[in-house]
């Protein structure tokens, strides 16, 4: 979809709906929070129309940003969380690679074999290429789904190993109490499918990089934000 059609019907600029979304899936802020900010900015938007923009374009720039990412590293980290939804467990199955990159989400009702192999098959669709190894807790399902779905990838067990897995969690959680949790599975599958694409172009280790490095990065992440926004035409 082009640009022009996608914004099509919108009174508001593209640069102001993209800022939007992108405030709202890259910081834990709620609408009325963002409704403030732009505020400040002297933009009036209502919280409510933010809302709307997020569940508009939220899972459309996520995935473009997915079709445009590299190809992420071969040493795959699974885990699966618990998700509280109107008094009902569902869990939240979330695939990272060894940097830390977010792979995949699926928010499924059960944590068996046949959802393993779901969540399997969901990421082989999406990256297209086999991982070198797989890395998980001790779930069982893991290892049964793996032999049928991918048996000749190394797989390895352990929890202490499972860290990077368990830690990406925590800005999922983050955002699961800035919402006052999930409102269903469809709305947490939701938010996350864009949630982790933008993140994982904001989102650099930091922590390794000097501060001309970091600018560069985060140049670069900008100008690729504008590309699949289609404002960078309009700048």
């Amino acid at each position: 979809m082009t640009g022009s059609q996608l914004y099509r019907g919108f009174r508001y600029p593209r640069e102001i709906i993209s800022h939007v979304v992108w405030l709202y899936f890259r910081f834990s802020l709620s609408f009325r929070d963002i409704e403030e900010l732009m505020a400040s900015r002297g933009i009036v938007v209502t919280y409510e129309t933010i809302r709307q923009w997020t569940l508009r374009f939220g899972q459309q720039y996520g995935a473009e940003l997915r079709r445009r990412q590299p190809r992420r590293g071969d040493k795959w980290h699974l885990d699966e969380v618990v998700l509280t939804i109107k008094g009902k467990h569902h869990y939240l199955w979330r695939a990272v690679d060894q940097d830390g990159h977010v792979l995949d989400v699926l928010v499924q009702s059960r944590r068996d074999r046949q959802a393993a192999k779901r969540f399997f098959r969901k990421l082989l669709k999406g990256l297209r290429y086999v991982p070198r190894v797989l890395i998980t807790d001790k779930l069982k399902s893991y290892a049964a789904a793996k032999a049928q779905i991918m048996p000749g990838v190394e797989h390895r067990q352990h929890k202490g190993l499972n860290n990077r897995a368990e830690l990406s969690h925590q800005p999922t959680r983050q955002r699961e109490r800035q919402m006052r949790r999930y409102k269903s599975p469809r709305h947490a599958q939701r938010f996350l499918s864009a949630h982790g694409p933008i993140n994982n172009v904001f989102r650099c280790q930091r922590n390794r990089l000097s501060a001309q490095q970091y600018r560069h990065v985060r140049t670069q992440a900008f100008s690729l934000w504008n590309e699949v926004t289609d404002v960078a035409k309009n700048a």
